[in-house]
Order: C-alpha cells, then structure tokens, then sequence
C-alpha cells in the first residue's frame, strides 16, 4: 500500500536511507555517506513523501518536488520485488512526475530508470551538495 509519510515516519526513512543506501552506493566516501546522514532528515520537509508499505511496515519511500522525484529508497531486504517500481509509477500517474536525477556512478539505478522509460537529458559533474558525484538528469 502506498500512502504519505507523516513526520513521524522520518526514524523509520532513515533506517530505510540507510539500509538502500549502504547496499547501493559503495562509491560513496565514508566521511560523505556520513555528512548526508546526517543532512537527509532536513531535506524531508521539502518534498512531498510517499511511502509503500508492506504489513504496516514502512519499506520504501519516494520524495517528490514539482514534476521531479528528487529521492527514491528502498529497504535492502525489499530490493527487487517492484516496489521501487510501484512507488514511480504513483508518482508519475498521480504526481505527474516526469524527470528525476540519479547518481552516475549508481548504475543498477540508472539502468531501472531507463528499463521504465527514462533517458539522459543532463549531466552534472557534481551532486548538489558540491560534492563529485556525477548526477544524471533523466526524463520520460
């Protein structure tokens, strides 16, 4: 079940960020993956949160600004069992959300993007943190 995500919810994204995050972005510096530790829970009330639930346990979420999915996690023991997928598809049906950045060197992500549709528009040699972590701008 997808539903939104209430500020109460933010413990259990960051244990979701956490989990995606040390299982899928093994480029990251340990000194980074700790600063955006650290900084993601200030990004949450910028974006409208959408979370997919599975037996009333939190397992994924998507962040959305205007028609941009500006994050996407996935528990690591919930990875490929569509739910990334389900939570994309809510939001470019109901969201209408059409574009979204990812990591380059993030290259399981950057081909599910493409899989559903997406395409290189952009490229930016940094994150939007300054830090050098190429981000690919992609659209449907």
């Amino acid at each position: 079940m997808i539903r939104k995500i209430e500020q109460s919810d933010y413990p259990r994204l960051m244990e979701i960020w956490e989990s995606a995050v040390s299982h899928t972005h093994d480029f990251l510096k340990k000194e980074d993956f700790l600063y955006y530790k650290e900084h993601v829970p200030s990004y949450f009330p910028h974006v409208a949160l959408w979370g997919f639930e599975l037996r009333n346990n939190l397992v994924g979420f998507i962040g959305i600004a205007g028609d941009n999915i500006e994050m996407l996690f996935v528990d690591n023991h919930h990875r490929g069992k569509g739910i990334g997928k389900q939570l994309i598809i809510h939001a470019i049906n109901k969201l209408h959300v059409d574009k979204v950045d990812v990591n380059e060197q993030n290259t399981l992500a950057v081909g599910f993007y493409k899989h559903l549709g997406f395409h290189v528009v952009t490229k930016s040699e940094l994150d939007n943190e300054g830090k050098p972590y190429p981000i690919l701008h992609l659209q449907l």
